[in-house]
Order: structure tokens, then C-alpha cells, then sequence
């Protein structure tokens, strides 16, 4: 089990990289060497993801319900492991991140660690294509990501990979949800560039970068990310494939964004109020600088988002840009 004092004083004030360097060595240190089947019953599987799995577990003398996320040695180097797991750790105090039971094992296939089970999926699931999920659910889902997002922001890190399946359900109307999934956050200011493919999340700075050197994030990326998490529990959809400018829809948003004009308005657009439209823009502002930071969404939140008529209205989107599609 990680020495507890210093995931304690990870948390207490900014997140450095010194700070996490540290607490990844007193893991290292503490890492419990045992086969999963000796210590813990597998029950089912709760997910699986492109880096590993993550199985429903009880622990064998003390009953104790927990997720067990498992990533393959052959695969996952162990620095790989141990910085998602102490990040998850110096962030699991806040109420809408995952807690973690401070334990992490390594057996001779897996590296793995132990954090309380979301027995309702996660938003993925209730999201309904061409529809989205009601209104008040979406706004109990806006109050927290924009609370936990603040979180991880204060402690020096950007979170990099909001998306509905890292968005674990506690109960059926998003009353209490929890971020997971730490695999991608880093220290504001760390360099980054475009490894993958772009998707939807994807900031347009990061999509468009060209600089050898990357881009230093900050969290206006996960001001973008959250722009299009809510549009796409508003609506069922993505507002594009990708953020670059072939992409038909993105071009159309490219232009609202630089006239303002209702005329230019994208049609798919068009079942949200204008407050969340607003709302949104800011969020999805082009350039970084002019951003909303997270905030932002709070100042609308008594605000109605989407029009009482928007089910009657036909919505010409691609097939490809629906929720339905798996997005990596």
C-alpha cells in the first residue's frame, strides 16, 4: 500500500513534477507482489479499454466490494503504471474523482490498482444517439466535471481525456459522477504533439500544430474537451469528427464562430437555447486565449440549454459523427 502521508501531501498543494517523482518512488517501493486470484474474487468485468481492463472484484478476508483496473506487462511499463496510479491518488480526495484504496499490485502478468466500483457504468451508456440525456442530468454532470476539472487545474495539471467513458455513473440521473482515468494528465505547461489521430476533443491548436517541439498544454484544453462532452450530452452527437478545417461541420462552426451571425448559426446547433450556445462558443472559443475557463458554465446553469421543440426538428448529421461510433 503507498505510504498515504505523502499522497496527503501531493494533494495539500500544487502537484509539481518533483512532487509526483516522489510519491512514484515510494510506490515503486511498496508495490504488493501477488497473483489477483490469491487476495481477490473476480466477479465480472466492468470495462475494457486500448491500454487494459478493468474487473469487478471482492477482496477474499474482508468482503469489501472494488474495481480492479488491470494494464498487461507486456505492454505497460512500469513508469507508465505507477504515474497514472499516483495521480489518481494525490487527485482522489475531491468528490467527483474516483477514490482510490491505496493499493497497487504487481502479479506476474499485471501492474494493477484497487478503486471503489461504479456499479451504474459510465455516461457513455445513458447517452442516447440523436438525443442526448435530459436536461437536469446533464446540468448535475456540467456542476461537478466543472468542480473536479477546477481541482486538478489548482494542483498544476491538465486532465487531457474528458470523455463520456472516463465519466463513471454513481447513480441513474448523474446526481454523483466521478472522473477516472489519469493515463493522460500532465503538468500545465508540458510539451506536447498530435501522437494519434484527431478526434472531436481534440483542441484546434493541438490538431493544427505543426511545431516539432509541440504545443504547451494548459487548461483551456480541457475547457474544448468539456465544450464537447456537453454537446454531446445535449444533442447525442459529436458537433464534428474532427477539429480541423476539411471537416464539413467544423468549417460551419469555424464560420459562426468568426461572424457571430444567427444566419450562421450550424444547423445542428440549432436545438440548443442561446444561452448554452453561448455557453458553448465560449468554451469552444478558436483561439486558446480567448477561452472560457471551465467557470464559465456555472454562470448558465440556471439558464435553459435546450429547446423544448428540438426532438421535431430533422438534423442532417453524418452516421460517423454520432455518439454510436467509438472514439479513442
Amino acid at each position: 500500500m503507498a505510504d498515504s502521508s505523502a499522497a496527503t501531501a501531493a494533494v495539500s498543494g500544487t502537484v509539481a513534477p518533483t512532487m509526483l517523482h516522489e510519491l512514484l518512488e515510494i510506490t515503486a517501493q511498496s508495490l504488493v507482489r501477488a497473483e489477483v486470484t490469491e487476495h481477490y474474487e473476480v466477479i465480472r468485468e466492468l470495462g475494457r479499454g486500448k491500454y487494459g481492463h478493468v474487473m469487478l472484484v471482492t477482496h477474499r478476508q474482508r468482503g469489501t466490494l472494488m474495481a480492479l483496473k488491470l494494464l498487461p506487462k507486456a505492454s505497460t511499463k512500469l513508469h507508465t503504471f505507477l504515474y497514472e496510479y499516483c495521480v489518481a491518488l494525490s487527485l482522489a480526495t475531491h468528490p467527483a474523482i474516483i477514490s482510490m484504496f491505496g493499493i497497487a499490485i504487481e502479479s506476474s502478468q499485471y501492474y494493477g490498482f484497487l478503486y471503489e466500483p461504479a456499479l451504474h457504468k459510465d455516461l457513455i451508456s445513458i447517452i442516447k444517439p440523436r438525443d442526448g440525456i435530459p436536461e437536469p442530468a446533464a446540468k448535475h454532470c456540467a456542476k461537478q466535471l466543472v468542480s473536479a476539472l477546477e481541482f486538478i487545474h489548482s494542483r498544476g495539471l491538465v486532465y487531457r481525456d474528458i470523455k463520456p467513458e472516463n465519466v463513471l455513473l454513481f447513480d441513474p440521473d448523474c446526481r454523483l459522477i466521478k472522473l477516472t482515468d489519469f493515463g493522460l494528465t500532465r503538468p500545465k505547461g508540458t510539451k506536447l504533439k498530435l501522437v494519434a489521430g484527431v478526434i472531436p476533443y481534440t483542441a484546434p491548436e493541438l490538431s493544427n500544430t505543426t511545431d516539432a517541439q509541440g504545443v504547451p498544454i494548459d487548461s483551456s484544453m480541457d475547457a474544448w474537451a468539456l465544450g464537447v462532452l456537453l454537446f454531446c450530452l445535449l444533442t447525442g452527437y459529436f458537433p464534428w469528427e474532427q477539429s480541423l478545417p476539411d471537416d464539413p461541420f467544423f468549417e460551419d462552426f469555424m464560420l459562426w464562430q468568426e461572424t457571430g451571425l444567427e444566419k450562421d448559426v450550424p444547423h445542428h446547433w440549432k436545438r440548443l437555447t442561446t444561452e448554452a450556445a453561448l455557453m458553448l462558443r465560449s468554451l469552444l472559443a478558436l483561439d486558446p486565449a480567448e477561452r472560457g475557463p471551465v467557470s464559465r458554465v456555472l454562470s448558465y446553469i440556471d439558464c435553459p440549454w435546450r429547446l423544448e421543440d428540438g426532438h421535431s426538428e430533422e438534423i442532417a448529421v453524418k452516421s460517423k459523427s454520432q455518439l454510436s461510433m467509438s472514439q479513442e
